[in-house]
């Protein structure tokens, strides 16, 4: 059975989470009084909407993977809190218990040898990883684009701003890469792909989250009431491909609709894996479908410009070179993709991936003496020696075997 090993940066990576978690939330309490004090009673409300609906999102899925594992805590924090995680749930608190858990195993890996605490903060980290990727799809990436709307309206383009905006793309597409690390855990130590491979991989994110988000807020930042429409008549497609996929990520009927419902979400900003096997054709289907909505986004703003009066100055030629950019930023983050999936990514059956069960192979050479010898301790009932407890995510492991499965004809993160 494989046993995940975590290393000294997986540590500190998890262990600056916390902090910048809670960094965030004082960042969006000022954002919130800000807009207070501005009297933007509109933009609060969004923005309050967007924290909300993310804190519960990643609070019904962190109760619903408890419920699934029978609430078995593997951690001393988790189960002197076990009695009241219903409630810490209840009152948006569970998350906060996950990272302290993760917090726990990770020194614990650092200060022991064995591989069970380092095998369980894997094993905690990647469910860890998956609320991330929730929280940023469902707040973090929507209030980029409050932000940027807000600023376009108020013509206050400077480069500090532009930093400040390029600074948070790139939280997202880091928070990205962290998980595509935690997928990485799951390959055979023969397929370990390089530093270089993650480099790509946050690159392309980063590009195709940007100008994804750069064309939403500029058609937001003259058509504040029609973004909304766009958001709800583009998830209703989205969730319905997603649920043409039949997913089987969750344990019930109606966590598995929550996450049907998330995925047109992400996909809302950017292209996510559910399901193994022939992929190549649905990405390319998305990303056609996404680049035709940055263009026609970026051609109405365009267009809104060059007809109304504008409430920022700009030309006719400024503005037809920034929609030209943008949907050129794209493009380039689909080649950035390409050489990602052409020159870094490995293609595995599901049987080489790393995991909690034995393949056929290792169970036929199983030599005979040792058959006997189980088959003599079930007789007389003798007590097999205990061996070190191997943890292994099935959440994240499916979505392993959806992101490297062989059988896949093109890109498919």
């Amino acid at each position: 059975m494989h046993v995940f090993e975590y290393s000294t940066w997986d540590c500190f990576f998890t262990s600056a989470g916390l902090p910048l978690f809670l960094l965030d939330i004082v960042l969006d309490v000022l954002a919130a009084l800000n807009f207070y004090q501005e009297e933007a009673y509109l933009c609060l409300a969004v923005l309050l909407v967007l924290l909300i609906g993310s804190s519960v999102l990643t609070q019904l899925y962190s109760w619903f993977w408890y419920s699934y594992d029978e609430f078995d805590t593997s951690t001393k924090v988790e189960g002197f809190l076990k009695p009241s995680l219903g409630i810490l749930h209840m009152f948006q608190l569970g998350i906060y218990v996950r990272h302290a858990a993760v917090l726990e195993t990770s020194f614990n890996s650092l200060c022991s040898d064995a591989s069970d605490p380092r095998d369980l903060a894997v094993y905690l980290n990647h469910d860890l990883s998956l609320l991330r990727i929730m929280e940023t799809f469902s707040e973090s990436a929507p209030q980029i684009i409050l932000m940027l709307t807000v600023i376009l309206q108020e013509g206050k383009l400077d480069p500090v701003t532009v930093l400040k905006t390029v600074a948070s793309l790139s939280a997202v597409a880091f928070c990205v890469t962290t998980y595509h690390r935690c997928l990485r855990s799951f390959l055979p130590e023969k397929e370990k792909q390089p530093i270089m491979s993650s480099i790509i991989f946050f690159f392309w994110n980063l590009l195709l989250l940007s100008s994804r988000v750069v064309a939403l807020a500029l058609f937001a930042s003259v058509e504040p009431c029609f973004i909304f429409t766009h958001f709800f008549c583009s998830w209703l497609l989205l969730f319905f491909f997603a649920w043409r996929s039949k997913t089987a990520f969750m344990d019930s009927a109606g966590g598995e609709w929550l996450y049907r419902a998330t995925v047109g979400l992400i996909w809302y900003f950017n292209w996510f894996n559910v399901v193994d096997g022939k992929t190549g054709k649905r990405t390319i289907v998305y990303h056609t479908y996404i680049l035709v909505d940055i263009s026609v986004l970026c051609g109405l703003w365009y267009w809104k410009m060059s007809s109304d009066f504008p409430h920022i100055k700009m030309s006719c030629l400024q503005a037809a070179i920034i929609s030209c950019a943008v949907v050129s930023v794209y493009m380039v983050g689909l080649v950035c993709k390409i050489i990602y999936y052409r020159f870094f990514h490995p293609k595995l059956y599901k049987e080489e991936l790393m995991g909690d069960t034995m393949n056929e192979q290792q169970s036929d050479e199983v030599d005979s003496d040792l058959r006997g010898a189980v088959a003599l301790r079930a007789m007389y009932r003798m007590p097999s020696e205990p061996g070190p407890r191997a943890h292994c995510n099935k959440r994240m492991k499916k979505l392993a075997e959806n992101f490297y499965s062989k059988s896949a004809d093109g890109a498919e993160a």
